[in-house]
């Protein structure tokens, strides 16, 4: 799978939830977690973090959402419940993104909701536990850029096996520049 992804959460306040959080993008391959303004110390996540993600991608911490700082050229993209959201399953994920998830009892707020490029929710009846909500994301992320075998239409069925890739010819490009 090209390119990749990034986890987040603002003013989250159980650490249990956010360890659940960090342990999940450590799984799903995440290229780096931050967090904005959280409402506790970060040694209180281990306790859920068995994975130890910390020690396996980078962590950062932002005071605000003014200060969250992003790799150029990587989407930022807001989950929650939201009139104005597209729904997960008709989402195309970006090539770089960095997901990001609001508080326990709330919502993002309106300073990082401006800087979102999109919002997606997950159609449910209503709001999922953080941990929860980021695995369906990144679930959803992996079963539609990653190249899987299509499944069945019938469910006794087998899943097809994957195509073999099929190289092009060689391409040759000019630069425009000076080598004569």
């Amino acid at each position: 799978m090209r390119g990749y992804f990034a986890i987040g959460a603002e003013n989250i306040s159980k650490p249990m939830n956010l360890g659940n959080l960090i342990r999940s993008a450590h799984a799903f391959g995440a290229s780096f977690f931050f967090t904005i303004a959280p409402k506790f110390a970060a040694r209180e996540v281990r306790l859920s973090d068995t994975s130890d993600a910390a020690k396996h991608l980078p962590l950062y911490t932002y005071d605000s959402a003014d200060a969250l700082a992003l790799p150029r050229g990587c989407a930022l993209i807001g989950v929650e419940l939201s009139e104005d959201a597209v729904e997960l399953p008709s989402f195309h994920h970006p090539n770089a993104a960095a997901y990001v998830f609001g508080p326990e009892r709330g919502a993002l707020s309106p300073e990082l909701r401006a800087r979102c490029e999109r919002l997606v929710e997950i159609p449910t009846k209503f709001s999922l536990n953080v941990g929860i909500a980021g695995a369906i994301v990144m679930y959803d992320r992996l079963i539609s850029r990653g190249r899987f075998a299509r499944r069945p239409l019938n469910p006794r069925a087998a899943p097809e096996g994957l195509p073999e890739h099929v190289h092009g010819g060689q391409v040759f490009r000019s630069g425009g520049g000076d080598n004569g």
